[in-house]
């Protein structure tokens, strides 16, 4: 088989035109997806790739294919008798097909790249609107008569699941999701459309109304007089954009209603309904949303209403459901017609609204104890439409207020499979996932009947030999039902196989088996004759997993061969098996297979076959031919076979439903059942054309295979009607089942298997009927077994019993013989294999278990690692803690990190900038320095006074502990961002500074800790010697550090600190063993020394006795002491004397020495307590110390929160300018583009308007040249031609019958009607033309003249009505377009107001700093008990006027000193009067003298040569001045007449500006002049004169207005120049030097 023959698909030869076709003959389902009326008989809805049509009254259904796959969204309009769908193809799109033609009007093609989710007809009109899905989101409107895609905008992130137009105005739209509800606008400028968009602002979801505020432009009134301005949230948040415009808090997000379905009114309100159970009125036009509440109930009606509610719960608990409360029904449908509001929801109930106002009335009109997806109305408004989740459809008629009626019974789930009934071929069957069995008539696809197993179907097949079908289930049951009569099927048996679920059933084509596939590779081969109750033959286990069965009979051998696909996932290749299958199985089953029922695979002569290709599926055919599909070379393999044609091809189903579930041929090759995977269609097809010889060896096929079914199938179908329905409850079952599976489950723990889904399978009970069939044969198997070996089974438990005996009497004996005879326990044991077994589960359960605790170990180590890095190893200075030694006393020091590069780095180049800084301010002093150096020297101590104070300025005490303020910025110098963020890296170098200063004297205050803990522990050495001489049990104060103070200690594990046992290696084990050798001969050599042996024997190890112990020396008494005394002798007594007297001196030296060791003792305590108190008040001294460095630390730390503050409402304020620019800059752009439509639609407006006024005038002459036209007529007759002229037909009307509820039968027809409106009135007008109208005794021709010009006259004035109407729309468009643009100028005029004040408040944030003052805690008394109000007050330094007074009080000194001066002047003035007589005498005397000289005859440069002293220097002297005059002439020339070229320069300048300003304010002249010819002549058209006057008295007013500002900046530059001139002349005056 692997040698066979391989051909690719596409190499097999296509079908011609002439040979096969294949053709639709019905197609049946039903889909979620929307219904619409196409007539008043006739709704269709979309179905896979297919829209279907059903007809009311005959339930007839017919079908129209999408040319390109799947239909997606779909839209119907009853009154046009059009409906549209979209495919669902890339670049999709929109089909629109004539009813009931079914022929294509039109595509359109949109600018949509996946899908379209919704579409929508409007009820007037040609337009068409559809909503795409991601990612462009956008609608679009189409006129769809003409294929113009009329406007479209995009809504971006927003899904669309319902649309629709207005009923009474088409150029309303109302779209809805879950969460938002969006109202647009078409906008019409005769041949352009714009599209506006308007969100609705729904209530929240307790249904209160929304009445959110603008958190963007909030009141800009609130202000903080501390922090400074508050910005809205968006300015908080850091957002510029459109995002800030919607932004909005999480806390300030409250749940809004969720819509769920809408529908329009007469009055262009839509009513929406919520999931929380509310019903909206919504105003389109405003856009408001109220909630409508129930109109309360008189006393009388509350209680029938009650009564009512509390049978229905009684009715429904009864029924076994849960009670509804039809008080907060959530709608899911709604239907609007003139009595009221019809809606529905998952109730299953059909409520009628009778609205007034804001309140509603609610009555129960059916229940259909289904939920209810849409309600829909017939186009006469005669029938609604109640459609259902699971498919059907029940008509009601609301005018007879009777109950619904079933129109369609459809599922809404998935086809399965579909197969036929044999022999007759007249019937097919089909199945969904839920368990619907569903029987059509073959004929016309009609449905006959429907039963519903509420089971999860898995597959499906009909029998041959018998009208059986059996179906297969997830459960692993099998379903047989009787079909026989196929209006009433029935579950004739149910066969619970296995708990696998059933992949798939098939038949043999003789009907003799039944081979069913499921799960884990098991294959069962039933008996399929229902005589046979359908008994179980066998079984097969593959080893690999199934791909695909295939069945052939061979009737001649009597054998049924069964070929099974197999995957081999090793090799990746296919594999197939072969066995067969021999009628004798039926008769003699137990030859075949074994105990267990799994067959012998001798029996079944069992082949296996490798490929050479991973197939996933493949069909066997009678000539040994295999086809295989390959799926990853996308190719058909054939073996054995020469030659692959594709008779014939149909696209029914499309790679968007998920392709073809399955497909069927009927046994007589005519029909072909195809359903899909996910469309939920069935479709059967049948053969449009076929070659003569295929025809007829497909109907010898089918007689030769009836002939041997028609036997079979009668006596088959007489035991299928014999048998008695199968009565199963499956939620029963399935609960005992349950029950019994959970009682049984600790008795079959141990006999549990998994499978490949997860579920737990036991072994079965043993009730038989809730057993599985595997199951029942287990236990039978067992029970034999049992049964068979019971004898063996009894005497090996006997023999088990006695060695249990045995052993226990060994173990007895084991224990009372001697330890060094015991036998270990282990030797007793007789499973050896079952006690490694066990040790080595307890070594991988200890080995899992270290690992475990080694993992945990190593993450508790990193753990550690990370801490000890981030808290102590990056830390340069560890906390530590000192503590008093006697008081609750304790001090912290400062932890610090070591400065990064970075920071340095930023530090360095504050403090070289600030260096920078402070240099360029002392030049500049010295550059501005007026002050003489004496002032300096008296104002020295001044400065010096003031530095004390400077602190309080400075609003800290760092400088006193360690910090350098010497660098930082003034406070009120912090004006710029940059100052602000280096003061804060100065500040943080300051606190760093601080905190180190105090870790210095902290670590001072530790060491000397140590220092006296060190000479407590001395002192404690010797009074412990002490009181060991003194023989006392004193216990001694001993300090020590605790953790807080040396923190590494508890970084070290010390052994004690370990509870548990150390663990040791073996390796480790043998090092301590040497090691521990080792230690003990080195304390055995060190013990074997002579001479410290002698030393301890002879002297106690001392070579002297110290004084210490004379308190342990004691005299031994003499010998004969225990003599009586009369018996000593006299040498006795002397030596006793001795004695005594010795013993009395030792007994004084040991007082001696205990008095002093006891003073000794006092001393060194009340030294140990005079030296820790001096550390406990050194430690109080650093605490007191620290909690004032605390305080410095905090101010700094204030001021760094301050300038961060002020950094952060300076970004907000950036944010916020840098927002309200992009609005400012985004409502510009719109007023561009509304200024250009404003332009553009008064040029139309101004050509329309001409347009109109030259119908109007060629209507008025056709109807003056009427007179002219019939002149030759005769006065009588021409009077009445002048009467039946003006005479007109009716209007025509929209074809609405006057007795239906449709509400929408006023609507306002559009601009697009005219031709229909034209036409209409020309078919009207066939009626005045008829010639009995005419008049008596007029020619014939002249009639056909006048009725001529008659609809040439009724022509003119439905065009005059259409370019009046389209005039209007246009004038109406610019209105609104004017109004916008007023708006967008005053959001432009409010967000420049808002810029302004947002300026204005950032200089004044820059401006008004904050300043740290350190002020002295205390009362202050104040004379006065008002506090002046400091509010506009202004923060100078005190410098300022302390400046300002030195200069005043140095003013008035000079004003004494001058007063003074001016009367020692005075006094002056009488001695100078004295010397100016005698010098007026001189004076005479010497002019006397002089005219005596002048009389000589000396000319006048001799009389100055003689009188000049230094003449030639004089003559020099007025030379040189003469030059310097000559100079500066020269120079001023030279400026003069630059400054004349410059201005002659400056008026050419100024002459050429003029000019071209002349010539632009000409062109203006000549555009205004027309203008104001076009606009005088709108004005006499239109009659706006008052308009005119009004617009020209503002724009005089606005000229006087400018002028009288012209004449008042005229004066105010005069009064400008006249003030600058009396400066400069005061300037002049008071500076004469400058």
């Amino acid at each position: 088989m692997a040698a066979g023959e391989e051909q690719a698909l596409g190499g097999g030869r296509c079908p011609s035109p002439q040979e096969a076709a294949l053709d639709v003959s019905w197609v049946q389902g039903f889909s979620k997806k929307n219904l619409g009326f196409i007539n008043n008989q006739t709704v269709c809805y979309p179905c896979g790739n297919y829209i279907l049509f059903l007809d009311i009254k005959t339930k007839k259904t017919t079908a129209l294919q999408c040319p390109t796959g799947q239909v997606g969204a779909f839209a119907v309009n009853a009154n046009s008798k059009v409906l549209a769908f979209s495919d669902r193809k890339l670049n999709p799109l929109i089909y629109v097909y004539s009813f009931p033609e079914l022929n294509k009007l039109t595509e359109l093609k949109g600018n949509v790249q996946l899908d379209y989710t919704v579409l929508a007809f409007s009820f007037t009109g040609p337009y068409l609107a559809g909503y795409s899905s991601i990612p462009e989101f956008v609608l679009s409107v189409w006129n769809w008569q003409d294929s113009i895609l009329l406007c479209s905008e995009s809504q971006p992130g927003i899904p669309v699941t319902s649309l629709s137009f207005n009923p009474m105005n088409w150029q309303q739209l109302c779209s809805a999701n879950e969460s938002s509800v969006t109202v647009w606008h078409i906008e019409r400028n005769y041949d352009e459309h714009y599209l506006k968009q308007n969100p609705v602002k729904l209530p929240h979801g307790h249904g209160s109304p929304n009445l959110q505020e603008d958190l963007f432009f909030p009141d800009s009134g609130n202000e903080d007089p501390y922090h400074g301005p508050i910005m809205p949230v968006s300015a908080i948040a850091g957002l510029v954009g459109d995002e800030a415009e919607t932004f909005m808090p999480r806390n300030d997000i409250k749940p809004l209603v969720h819509p769920t379905a809408h529908c329009w009114t007469a009055n262009s309100d839509i009513y929406m309904g919520c999931k929380e159970g509310h019903i909206l009125k919504i105003d389109a036009e405003t856009l408001s949303a109220c909630v409508l509440q129930q109109k309360p109930l008189p006393e009388h009606m509350r209680k029938v209403s009650d009564v009512v509610a509390y049978v229905r719960r009684e009715v429904w608990k009864r029924k076994g459901g849960k009670p509804r409360d039809l008080q907060r029904t959530v709608v899911f449908a709604m239907a609007f017609c003139n009595e009221g509001l019809y809606t529905a929801g998952n109730e299953g109930i059909l409520f009628f609204y009778h609205i007034r106002g804001l309140q509603y009335e609610m009555k129960i009109c059916t229940d259909i104890v289904e939920p209810i997806s849409s309600l829909l109305f017939s186009p006469d408004y005669t029938i609604l439409l109640l459609v259902t989740d699971q498919g059907t459809i029940y008509t009601y008629k609301p005018a007879r207020r009777g109950e619904a009626v079933k129109l369609l019974d459809a599922s809404s789930n998935y086809f399965l499979a579909a197969d036929f009934l044999p022999p007759e071929n007249k019937y097919c069957v089909s199945v969904t996932i839920s368990g619907e069995v569903q029987v059509w008539l073959l004929e016309d696809g009609t449905s006959l009947s429907k039963t519903n197993l509420n089971i999860e179907a898995t597959a499906m097949a009909c029998c041959p030999s018998s009208n059986s079908v059996a179906v297969g289930t997830k459960s692993g049951q099998i379903y047989f039902i009787d079909v026989t009569d196929v209006e009433a099927p029935r579950v004739v048996h149910v066969f619970f196989l296995s708990t696998f679920p059933v992949l798939s059933l098939h038949y043999d084509q003789s009907g003799q088996f039944l081979i069913t596939r499921a799960t884990e590779e098991h294959i069962f081969i039933l008996d399929a004759r229902p005589s046979k109750l359908f008994q179980v033959l066998g079984y097969i286990v593959l080893a690999d997993e199934v791909l695909g069965l295939s069945v052939v009979s061979d009737l001649e051998n009597n054998l049924v061969e069964v070929m099974v696909l197999l995957n081999v996932a090793e090799v990746q290749r296919a594999r197939l098996e072969i066995f067969c299958l021999p009628s004798a199985l039926t008769e003699d089953n137990e030859k075949f297979v074994n105990e267990q029922g799994m067959l012998n695979a001798s029996a079944i002569k069992k082949e296996q076959y490798d490929l050479d290709y991973p197939l996933s599926s493949a069909v066997r055919l009678k000539d040994n031919t295999v086809y295989g599909y390959c799926t990853c070379a996308r190719f058909i393999c054939k073996y054995n076979l020469s030659e692959q044609e594709i008779l014939a091809q149909k696209h029914c189903h499309s790679y968007q439903g998920g392709g073809i579930r399955s497909a069927v041929f009927s046994l007589d090759g005519k029909f072909i059942l195809v359903n899909g995977e996910t469309d939920g269609a069935l479709v059967c097809l049948k053969w449009k054309k076929i070659k003569e010889t295929e025809a007829k060896e497909a109907a010898f096929h089918w007689q030769s295979l009836l002939t041997v079914l028609n036997k079979s199938i009668s006596n088959e179908n007489a035991v299928l009607k014999c048998m008695a329905e199968w009565h199963f409850d499956p939620e029963s079952t399935l609960e005992s089942l349950s029950e019994k599976e959970s009682k049984e489950a600790p008795a079959q723990s141990s006999n549990v298997e998994v499978t490949e889904d997860e579920n737990f399978t036991g072994l079965p009970s043993d009730s038989t009927s809730e057993m599985t069939w595997l199951g029942q044969k287990i236990k039978k198997v067992m029970r034999e077994e049992t049964e068979r070996f019971s004898d063996q089974k009894k005497e090996l438990q006997m023999g088990i019993k006695k060695l249990r005996k045995t052993i226990q009497k060994m173990l007895h004996e084991n224990e009372q013989v001697p330890d060094i005879e015991k036998l270990e326990q282990q030797e007793f044991n007789l499973d050896t294999e079952e006690q490694k077994k066990v040790q080595a589960e307890a070594e991988q359960e200890v080995a899992r278990v270290r690992e475990k605790i080694e993992m945990e170990t190593l993450a508790n180590c990193y753990l550690q690692n990370v801490i000890r890095h981030e808290c102590w190893d990056s830390m340069s200075v560890k906390g530590r803690t000192v503590k008093c030694f006697h008081i609750a006393c304790e001090v912290q020091n400062y932890p610090l990190k070591e400065l990064n590069e970075e920071e340095l780095a930023t530090l360095e180049k504050v403090l070289q900038l600030r260096k920078i800084e402070a240099a360029d301010l002392k030049v500049q002093k010295r550059s501005l320095e007026t002050v003489a150096e004496t002032e300096e020297d008296e104002n020295a101590e001044e400065v010096m006074a003031g530095a004390s104070t400077s602190c309080c300025l400075d609003g800290s005490l760092s400088s006193q502990y360690g910090g350098d303020t010497s660098v930082l910025y003034h406070q009120l110098d912090l004006h710029s961002r940059e100052q602000k963020v280096n003061q804060i890296v100065l500040l943080k170098d300051i606190i760093y500074k601080v905190k180190t200063a105090f870790n210095k004297e902290f670590d001072i205050v530790a060491r000397q800790k140590e220092q006296e803990i060190a000479r407590v522990k001395e002192r404690n050495l010797r009074i412990q010697e002490i009181l060991a001489q003194l023989d006392l049990q004193v216990e001694v104060w001993e300090p020590g550090l605790t953790d807080d103070e040396m923190p590494e200690q508890v970084l070290t594990v010390q052994d004690s600190e370990i509870k548990a046992e150390k663990y040791l290696t073996p390796q480790e084990r043998e090092r301590a063993e040497i090691l521990a050798k080792l230690e003990m001969e080195r304390r055995l050599i060190a013990l074997d020394n002579e001479r410290l042996r002698a030393l301890n024997d002879m002297m106690g190890g001392v070579l002297e006795v110290p004084k210490e112990d004379i308190l342990k020396i004691d005299i031994p008494p003499p010998p004969f002491i225990s003599k009586p005394e009369h018996e000593w002798s006299d040498q006795e007594v002397i030596i006793f004397r001795e004695y005594e007297e010795k013993v009395k001196e030792l007994n004084e030296e040991k007082e001696k020495r205990r008095r002093a060791l006891k003073n000794e003792w006092k001393k060194l305590e009340a030294s140990i307590q005079e030296t820790t108190h001096n550390f406990d008040e050194t430690v109080c001294k650093l605490f007191e110390r620290k909690v004032t460095l605390e305080m410095v630390i905090y101010q700094e730390e204030l001021k760094i929160v301050n300038l961060i503050y002020s950094l952060l409402l300076d970004e907000e304020l950036d944010t916020r300018e840098a927002g309200l620019r992009h609005f400012f800059m985004k409502k510009q752009k719109e007023n561009v583009n509304v200024t250009g439509i404003i332009q553009n639609t008064k040029e139309k407006i101004e050509f329309h308007s001409d347009a109109y006024e030259n119908a109007i005038a060629e209507d008025k002459n056709l109807e003056s040249d009427f007179s002219k036209d019939f002149a030759d007529v005769p006065e009588d007759l021409l009077d009445e031609l002048l009467q039946l002229y003006k005479c007109r037909p009716r209007t025509p009307v929209r074809k609405m019958l006057p007795y239906t509820a449709n509400p929408y039968g006023n609507c306002s027809a559009s601009t697009e009607d005219y031709k229909d409106i034209l036409t209409c009135l020309m078919k009207a007008m066939d009626e005045l033309d008829n010639p009995k109208h005419m008049p008596d005794g007029l020619d014939p021709s002249i009639w056909e003249q006048f009725c001529q010009a008659r609809r040439s006259k009724m022509e003119s004035e439905q065009l005059v009505k259409w370019k009046a109407l389209n005039l209007a729309e246009m004038q109406a468009f610019l209105q609104r377009r004017m109004d916008d643009d007023q708006k967008i100028k005053s959001d432009i005029e409010y967000v420049s107001q808002e810029l302004i004040w947002l300026q204005e408040k950032k200089m004044k944030f820059h401006l008004d700093l904050t300043f740290q003052f350190l002020l002295k805690q205390g009362q202050v008394e104040l004379e006065i008990t008002e506090i002046p109000d400091y509010t506009n007050a202004i923060l100078i330094n005190r410098s300022v006027v302390e400046e300002l007074n030195s200069s005043i009080m140095a003013q008035g000194e000079k004003k004494i000193a001058s007063m003074v001066e001016r009367k020692d002047f005075s006094r002056g003035i009488f001695l100078l009067e004295w010397e100016h007589k005698k010098m007026r005498m001189q004076i005479e005397d010497l002019k006397q003298r002089a005219q005596d000289i002048a009389v000589l005859p000396i000319s006048k440069d001799r009389q100055l040569f003689l009188t000049m002293l230094n003449y030639d220097s004089r003559i020099a002297h007025r030379i040189s001045v003469m030059k310097q005059t000559l100079d500066v002439m020269d120079k001023l020339h030279k400026k003069n007449m630059k400054n004349c070229q410059k201005r002659i320069r400056e008026l050419e300048k100024c002459i050429a500006l003029k000019e071209q300003a002349n010539y632009e304010l000409s062109l203006q002249l000549k555009e205004m002049l027309v203008s104001v010819s076009e606009r005088r002549h709108i004005s006499r058209a239109a009659d706006i004169q008052r308009v005119s006057e009004r617009n020209a008295k503002q724009r005089y007013q606005e000229i006087l207005k400018q002028k009288n500002l012209r004449d008042l900046l005229r004066e105010q530059e005069e009064e400008f120049g006249i003030l600058q001139a009396e400066a400069e002349r005061l300037r002049s005056k008071t500076f004469p030097i400058l």
